[in-house]
């Protein structure tokens, strides 16, 4: 079986010099960075998938730096394909699809901003169905501990919720 990290949205926007600031945001990147070094120490890809929007939204705005992925991320993933999306769902308009078939990937974990969001898109889109789909629940984060809890027990009839010890 051939894995894949998919790291949704780490993007600046999200933290706090950006426009969004979320719940425990640096707890979810130290996972997140704990698991990109997993993957690529046994040698499995890692995907970074970057959001940007219209000239027209406060957040992600092309003219900005909320749109920068996270330094930290970068670092990491320093060959990672970095995929660019308009949409909650990575799939949509992007060649992610393209990218995990290239590499013959049957099995994808997901993590990143927002669970409520990109994550669930991500992890339930209908192109997601090719692939035995997993998400990294601690490497996730929402705007509060709320919103983040119930995103997650609603993917959990979906999908496999699993943690870092699990990987």
């Amino acid at each position: 079986m051939k894995k894949a990290l998919v790291v949704v949205d780490v993007q600046m926007e999200y933290f706090p010099t950006g426009l969004y600031l979320q719940w425990d945001v640096e707890r979810a990147l130290d996972k997140t960075i704990k698991a990109i070094q997993h993957f690529l120490e046994k040698g499995d890809l890692v995907i970074v998938v970057q959001h940007i929007a219209g000239q027209e939204s406060p957040i992600f705005n092309p003219s900005g730096t909320g749109i920068d992925i996270h330094p930290a991320v970068l670092a990491e993933a320093v060959d990672a394909p970095i995929i660019v999306k308009a949409h909650a769902d990575s799939f949509l308009n992007t060649n992610l699809n393209d990218v995990l078939q290239e590499h013959a990937i049957d099995s994808i974990v997901v993590c990143g901003i927002m669970t409520q969001n990109c994550v669930t898109h991500t992890a339930i889109s209908s192109s997601a169905a090719n692939y035995q789909v997993q998400v990294l629940a601690e490497a996730c984060t929402a705007p509060d501990e709320m919103v983040h809890n119930i995103a997650l027990a609603a993917l959990n009839d979906r999908v496999e919720l699993i943690s870092l010890n699990q990987l």
